[in-house]
């Protein structure tokens, strides 16, 4: 039986965290219930831990967990922090989720402080399973009409968008489940092939100033789509 809960891949956050050392702070967008912020405060004992979220219900259990939590709009709000002050921003599963990722990315850019880092996680849509979907003439599972992503994402698409500023370095890469195997085997494949793992996960540290590249492509390039750039 294929273990959905490897989807998340929460060993690989546990993994990055270590990797990364000491972090005074760290920021989850679409925080979830807040398991993933527990992962890095179990690295970290004295971090502190940033959520932005928005669903209600959620935004109530993450303040229980004792997390500082902010109602959140991710495709139009600014957030409630100062350039470069957050260690590490963590976004799992969340960014397949937007339309808005040039606004996004622009923040996660504007609030990282130099040499901070951004654990990057989403669906995959050159997956083992997708690409044979896709020889049937199916549609992936990662991007459906009726489901709720609206991007797909792989490894080489998501470096491509990345090098728009090229102020992340990649740090490490990793894969984690493979459909349609059970855990036993799903393990190991994820490890080996990791491009062709169900989620894909990505390790990237600021490394120079920003100044407003994501958000400055859209208007540079003219591309017609309307993206939220922020307030004119």
């Amino acid at each position: 039986m294929v273990n959905k809960d490897l989807n998340y891949g929460r060993h690989i956050i546990a993994d990055f965290a270590s990797k990364i050392g000491r972090y005074e702070n760290v920021l989850d967008i679409g925080a979830g219930k807040g398991d993933d912020l527990m992962i890095y405060k179990s690295k970290c004992e004295s971090t502190k831990l940033l959520a932005l979220e928005g669903y209600r219900p959620n935004v109530s259990r993450l303040a229980k967990r004792g997390i500082e939590v902010f109602l959140h709009n991710l495709e139009h709000d600014k957030f409630p922090f100062e350039d470069k002050s957050l260690d590490v921003v963590s976004a799992n599963q969340i960014l397949e989720h937007v339309k808005e990722i040039f606004w996004i990315f622009h923040e996660i850019a504007r609030t990282l402080k130099i040499g901070g880092h951004f654990v990057l996680a989403v669906p995959n849509l050159a997956s083992f399973h997708n690409r044979a979907l896709l020889l049937l003439g199916r549609q992936p599972t990662q991007i459906q009409n009726h489901s709720a992503h609206v991007r797909g994402y792989t490894k080489p698409d998501l470096m491509q968008f990345i090098k728009i500023w090229g102020g992340f370095e990649l740090v490490d890469f990793q894969g984690s489940n493979f459909y349609p195997f059970p855990p036993i085997i799903a393990k190991p494949l994820a490890r080996i092939f990791p491009r062709a793992a169900w989620s894909i996960f990505l390790l990237l540290k600021k490394t120079k100033e920003y100044n407003d590249e994501f958000i400055k492509w859209p208007i540079e390039k003219s591309l017609e789509t309307n993206f939220y750039l922020g307030e004119k």
